[in-house]
Order: C-alpha cells, then sequence, then structure tokens
C-alpha cells in the first residue's frame, strides 16, 4: 500500500477494514497522526479523543475477528461539529458560555453513528453558536487547507478543514443557511443538507428550529451517501422526523443519468442579482456541457422569489435563533464574540412582521420551486458566487450596502433552506485567487425527501470529471 491509510476514501477504509485486510487500529492511528501533523496550523477540531479512538479501534478490531461487524461505517472515523452532544465529552459551540458544559447523552446521530461501528474521533470548531462569522470561535479561527487565511466556510468551519486535511474520514456538520454546503465548497468536498425532517436533530444545540438540519461531509459522494444512510430516518425523540422509509441511496447511484431532466436556475447564473467570479461560471458552463454529454436533458429555467431567498432565510434564522437562550445575550453579553453578539442584538431588534414576511415569502418559494421540479428531477446551481474570501478579523458589516450585499450572496444557499429540500455540493472546478488554487462548488438539489435523485446525479458527475481527486497541498 503505497498511501497512507488516511488517504483512502471512507467506502475504501470501510471495505478494508470488513476484509480484514488492514485493521482499524491501524487507520485511527494515522488519522491521529494527520491530526497531530495538520491540526496545530488548520486549528478544525476542539477537541481530539486520541485515546478512546484508539481503544474504540482495538474494540472494532475484535469485533472483525469474531465475525461481529457492527455496521457499514465499522472501524472508521467520524468527526462531529461541536454543536451536536457527545456523551461525556464537551459540547461547546465554539463559545465561552458552552465551554464547561458536558452532556449525559449522546444525539441521536452520533449514537447511529456508533450502532454503524464509527469511531468518534473528535468535536470540530465552528463559529459561534453557528452564526456564520468565520472569526468569532472562542478557540480561535479554523484555516481552509487550499490556502490560509482564506475562509473554509461557515459555520462548520471545522468540519470541512479537518475533512479536506485528511484528518477525519468524514464529519457531520449542520446546515442552517448553507454551513454544510458552504465548507464542501470552499474544501472541495462533497457535502448534503439533507431534506428537513430525514435526519433527528435530538441533540443538537440549534440555531434555527424550522431551518437546521445535521448532514455529512466527504470526500466523495458515496461517502456522504454511506453516512447519511447510517443517520436518517425516524427518531421518536425528535417529532419533527419524518416516519418515510429512508432508501437505499447507494443503490441509486448508477452513472446513467440518460432519462434525467436538469433545470439551471437563471436567476444564479445569469439574473441581475447574480455576480459569479468567472470561475464559477466557467465552472457552471462546463458542468451543463458534462451532463449534456453524459445524456442528461438540460434546460434553463426561471424562478424569480429565488432572489429573496437569502433575505428570508436570514431573517428567519436571525429571529428564531435569539429565541432559543434569550437570556445568555441579556446576561452575559461581555462573553459573546463581538460579531456574534452584534447578530444576536440584530434579531433581538427585527420585529414579528418582518418575520411573518420572511415566512410567506419561503412559502411561495417553496411552492414556485415545487411547481418546477413538477417537470425536472433536479435544479443545479452554483454553491456560492465566488472561491473561497480572505477572513476579516474587523467587526461586523461597515455599512447598510455591504449588509445588503451579505443578504444577496446567502440566496445561493438560503434558497434550498427555505426549499426544505436536499441540496448537495460537490467539487465542480478551480479559481485563482491570490496565489492560491481554490476550489468551486456545484449545488444540486431537488424534491424533499429525493436524496436519490440528488445522489444519483451527484455521482454521475464526480466520476465524469474527477475534480474530487485533487488534494490541498501539503496535505
Amino acid at each position: 500500500m503505497t498511501n497512507p491509510l488516511h488517504r483512502h476514501t471512507l467506502t475504501e477504509s470501510a471495505h478494508l477494514i470488513a476484509q480484514g485486510t488492514i485493521s482499524s487500529t491501524e487507520l485511527i492511528q494515522s488519522y491521529l497522526d494527520q491530526i497531530s501533523r495538520m491540526n496545530p496550523t488548520l486549528n478544525a477540531f476542539i477537541t481530539v479523543l486520541g485515546d478512546q479512538a484508539l481503544q474504540d479501534a482495538k474494540s472494532a478490531d475484535e469485533a472483525i475477528k469474531n465475525n461481529k461487524p457492527l455496521g457499514s461505517l465499522h472501524g472508521v472515523p467520524i468527526a462531529i461539529k461541536d454543536q451536536v452532544h457527545t456523551a461525556g465529552i464537551a459540547t461547546t459551540s465554539a463559545s465561552k458560555i458552552r465551554s464547561t458544559f458536558v452532556p449525559e447523552k449522546d444525539a441521536t446521530v452520533v449514537e447511529r453513528l456508533k450502532n454503524a461501528g464509527a469511531i468518534i474521533i473528535g468535536k470540530l470548531n465552528m463559529t459561534e453558536f453557528a452564526m456564520g462569522d468565520p472569526v468569532t470561535s472562542h478557540y480561535g479561527i479554523t484555516h481552509n487547507p487550499w490556502g490560509l487565511g482564506r475562509d473554509p466556510g461557515t459555520s462548520s468551519t471545522g468540519a470541512g478543514s479537518a475533512t479536506a486535511a485528511f484528518m477525519t474520514a468524514a464529519s457531520i456538520g449542520e446546515d442552517t443557511g448553507g454551513s454544510i454546503r458552504g465548507p464542501a465548497a470552499h474544501c472541495g468536498l462533497a457535502g448534503i443538507r439533507p431534506s428537513w425532517g430525514l435526519v433527528s436533530r435530538f441533540g443538537l444545540d440549534g440555531a434555527s428550529w424550522s431551518l437546521d438540519t445535521l448532514g455529512p461531509l466527504g470526500r466523495t459522494v458515496e461517502d456522504v451517501a454511506q453516512v447519511l444512510q447510517a443517520i436518517a430516518g425516524y427518531d421518536p425523540l425528535d417529532p419533527t422526523t419524518s416516519t418515510q422509509i429512508v432508501p437505499d441511496y447507494t443503490s441509486a447511484m448508477t452513472d446513467n443519468i440518460s432519462e434525467m431532466r436538469i433545470a439551471v436556475l437563471h436567476e444564479f447564473v445569469d439574473g441581475p442579482r447574480a455576480k459569479l467570479h468567472p470561475a464559477v461560471r466557467q465552472s457552471i458552463e462546463d458542468a451543463i456541457g458534462t451532463f449534456k454529454s453524459l445524456g442528461a436533458v438540460v434546460d434553463t429555467i426561471s424562478i424569480p422569489n429565488a432572489n429573496h431567498a437569502g433575505t428570508a432565510s436570514r431573517t428567519i434564522s436571525f429571529v428564531e435563533r435569539v429565541s432559543i437562550h434569550p437570556e445568555w445575550i441579556r446576561e452575559r453579553p461581555q462573553d459573546f464574540h463581538p460579531n456574534t453578539r452584534t447578530a444576536f442584538l440584530t434579531g433581538e431588534l427585527i420585529p414579528a412582521q418582518a418575520y411573518y414576511k420572511a415566512q410567506k415569502m419561503r412559502d411561495l418559494i417553496r411552492s414556485d420551486v415545487f411547481a418546477v421540479l413538477q417537470n425536472y428531477d433536479v435544479i443545479i446551481m452554483p454553491t456560492d458566487e465566488s472561491p473561497a474570501g480572505v477572513m476579516n478579523p474587523e467587526p461586523g458589516f461597515k455599512t447598510v450596502e455591504a449588509a445588503k450585499e451579505g443578504l444577496r450572496k446567502s440566496m445561493y444557499r438560503g434558497l434550498f433552506s427555505a426549499v426544505s429540500g436536499p441540496a448537495i455540493s460537490i467539487p465542480s472546478g478551480f479559481a485563482q485567487e491570490g496565489g492560491f488554487n481554490l476550489p468551486v462548488g456545484l449545488q444540486i438539489a431537488s424534491m424533499p425527501f429525493r436524496e436519490d435523485l440528488v445522489f444519483k446525479c451527484a455521482h454521475a458527475f464526480e466520476q465524469a470529471t474527477k475534480w474530487h481527486q485533487q488534494d490541498p497541498p501539503n496535505c
């Protein structure tokens, strides 16, 4: 074996462990060595569970010897965003306020990962309370392995950085307005925001009850599908989860998309509010060509209300997140990062009328998108209009114009946050910026609970393009 074990994909590693070709102990040690090498620079982990992970790996190896594997993720490491509860392990939400909080019970997602045989290797850095500003973590800034000082994507900063830098086989992020898809795009990964209600949120320190979703990031579409398969499904501890039967996602990935109908969203490519970086525009044009070469029907469609998706989703999330623990901003304002404090105070100033209008706009957007998806299998669009930007340590937006620009940019991922359907980001090209070769992402989305279509389309594109095979420098 020429490459270190941690460079295998999750799917490859699970297969090798099941065959007895490698041991889980060897694999986990390889990942821990990579964490020791890369984390001091990238700061992707808040907590590394080295001793516990090795102990769990030994147990996994014994299970293989006794022909008693636990499941499809047996013996492979997965890291968890630090707003997801882990029994006996601090769950901080990257905030001083939660720095001493130790849950007594695993979140359902963590429990299901363990039941599938996964080994929890650590807790990942993030933006404070998942607010989305990359510089706000109480534990320091997480860097993008493709370019130090570049935004790794928010708010699951550590999930993007750690997975891209081969410090974990996959990770669990949380997506309110795009915090799985953003890190996936900025770090050259696959990452899916599942349908709202597909994955239990029991044990999640939430940000927005009507928008929050938990989902995986990985180095391939198949890796992401394998993890989602393990964590999806009804949970009586979370009454918002759906009772729908979870299909076999991997069986949907046939690479044959000759019968698929794909819609390109005009507003996010050539609309008056779209301001695509040249490399992002080129990646969309190339993606259209790739899909056509694979036999898919590709048409451009228009959803004018999509322009308002960012404003609607951000208004909803700002109001809902300050309602979770309103006493914190009143009693401990000094313990928030200044940017987070400003965001929370802004949320408290949003009137009920604005929240009501945002929810009404959300309903209109959902209706418009569903109408399109009566005639198409998926909608494609950029995950972001530009590659990873330079992180700015200065507090907040300085002008009204800058704040409006932030709302405009949020439309790209805010659309399917509002729709509540599945949306995956996959690598689709690179941009030369500031001396760095930075990845850009393609977003593929569909009707609620049609993850199978999203995975099928994404996997076919991945196999046809190989963008996912490029690695960050020095990793």
